[in-house]
């Protein structure tokens, strides 16, 4: 079918789909639509890359009155992630009918009066429990990729959902692959259901191998990549392929603005090629050599596939991690051996990246809650992000105001040699379970200091004072200031006059 107006699909949801850049229908939703429009239940072996969100969303949007204050159609998915995504791709359509959309356990506003509500089984189980959703007039269920709920939330909580939603539902099951715990389930609660695509038993013949690089949105970071690798390595023009015209002009500028010049298929004189009519493309590119095709978007079934890459070796899908079961289940039905296309692995880490993976290591391995103690008054007047960038730039020697060097830590030579002591202010006292031995360990330990060159403990009920030598003084408070003592952030001095201590403290001397 050359267009969704085939499907007679209303219009409304016709501008909606063209305004996503959905314009014609994939293999999967010309089978699935018109099924699902009957009211069936339906199994269908399908993942995301195959069009499958639109194909059960158009009918069940189509089939329901956004007009009722019910929910009226519940989708269970493997994850909150999922859930949320599924919901967002869900809302840029239902929002043209009518219908209200909402996830569970993210940030949507009053889930309980949506129309159509995504969540995992456990959310929804606990939003039925507390009285936040009602099931009852529930219209439609469906179980979105059931094979990875069962292997995260485990199919006996897509039962108990079940039980709570009315028999008469329509039902639908999305699975890749449908594994023996998913058919008996679908086999046990969803009655009479056909299951589409039918099992293809043909042996397809070998076509050769395509390969595929695993990204994230968007996937134009991903092919500016590919461009510079293959162009790089020998290619004299990277045709990519894509779903739609407008998907095609977006890309072609993302590359052109750096440097890669796209045209038509065909253009000997630009490196990069746009295609979207996949026979119009191979035509255009006839007899040129050194061509390499990537698929901007996965080919939903294996006719796109093979199309696309029947040219040359076999090129690079771009796939995004959920898509991969999908792609490689196509590229099993056309005769491709599917493998990955991994990333260069020969540039060394940048001095910036290693910076940044220093900092990564030291957020998931260091003990960091002293310092957020220390910095704690700075989050009070400057923007964290600013104080983190000055941190940096003091670790970096990339600001002038630096501490001076401490002296080392030695006692006076010389044997009449009389030392002069200092006395710190230390933020831990006897309400800590604080030792005399605890403070010797911790200043000998952090700062270095020999045991000689400390003198009078005074442990005092919520501090303590020490005396050191003069020339370690401010080596110890250095070294000290962001530690733990006994569990207690520390903040070390030099200790001022103070008014006399009030009665019920205690002093505890201690002298080396």
């Amino acid at each position: 079918m050359d267009s969704f107006e085939d499907l007679e699909v209303a219009p409304e949801l016709l501008e909606a789909l063209a305004a996503e850049g959905i314009e014609r229908p994939t293999p999967l939703q010309e089978a699935v639509i018109p099924v699902l429009r009957k009211g069936n239940n339906l199994v269908l072996a399908a993942g995301p890359g195959s069009g499958l969100l639109v194909a059960w969303l158009v009918p069940l949007l189509e089939r329901t009155d956004a007009a009722e204050a019910s929910l009226l159609a519940l989708v269970l998915t493997s994850t909150r992630e999922a859930a949320d995504r599924l919901a967002e791709s869900a809302a840029r359509l239902s929002s043209v009918s009518g219908h209200g959309v909402a996830a569970l356990g993210s940030a949507w506003a009053l889930p309980q009066r949506a129309h159509v509500v995504f969540g995992t089984p456990s959310d929804v189980l606990a939003a039925t429990a507390s009285g936040d959703l009602e099931l009852g007039a529930t219209r439609a269920v469906v179980v979105d990729q059931a094979q990875q709920i069962e292997k995260l939330d485990g199919l006996d909580s897509v039962e108990q959902v079940l039980a709570h939603v009315p028999a008469e539902s329509q039902r639908i099951l999305t699975a890749l692959p449908v594994g023996p715990a998913v058919a008996d389930l679908a086999e046990r609660h969803f009655k009479r259901a056909l299951t589409l695509p039918a099992p293809d038993t043909t042996e397809p013949p070998d076509r050769g191998r395509v390969r595929f690089r695993i990204t994230t949105e968007p996937r134009d970071h991903a092919a500016l990549a590919l461009a510079d690798e293959l162009l790089a390595s020998g290619a004299r023009h990277v045709l990519f392929f894509c779903r739609s015209e407008d998907r095609a002009a977006d890309l072609g500028d993302y590359l052109t603005l750096h440097g890669f010049v796209a045209g038509a298929p065909g253009d000997e004189s630009v490196p990069v090629w746009l295609g979207v009519e996949a026979l119009t493309a191979r035509a255009a590119a006839e007899g040129v050599e050194g061509v390499t095709v990537v698929s901007h978007d996965v080919p939903p079934d294996p006719d796109t596939l093979d199309r696309r890459h029947g040219i040359g070796s076999g090129g690079v899908v771009i796939v995004l991690p959920r898509e991969l079961a999908h792609l490689k289940g196509v590229g099993r039905r056309t005769g491709y051996d599917v493998v990955p296309y991994p990333p260069p692995t020969d540039r060394a880490p940048s001095k910036v990246e290693r910076l940044r993976a220093e900092i990564e290591r030291a957020i998931s391995e260091a003990d960091t809650a002293p310092y957020l103690s220390v910095l704690e008054p700075l989050f009070e007047r400057f923007d964290p992000t600013e104080v983190a960038a000055a941190a940096v730039a003091l670790l970096r020697g990339g600001t002038a105001a630096r501490t001076p060097t401490s002296p080392p830590a030695t006692v006076p030579a010389g044997p009449g040699a009389t030392p002069a002591w200092a006395k710190l202010f230390i933020s831990v006292g006897e309400r800590d379970g604080l030792r005399p031995g605890d403070l010797v360990g911790a200043i000998t330990g952090e700062a270095g200091v020999d045991g000689k060159a400390i003198g009078r403990i005074d442990i005092r009920e919520s501090h303590s004072l020490v005396e050191v030598h003069d020339e370690v003084a401010r080596q110890v408070i250095q070294s000290l200031n962001g530690t733990t003592i006994k569990g207690r952030a520390v903040r070390a001095d030099f200790d001022r006059p103070r008014p006399s201590t009030s009665r019920g403290q205690r002093s505890r001397p201690h002298a080396r």
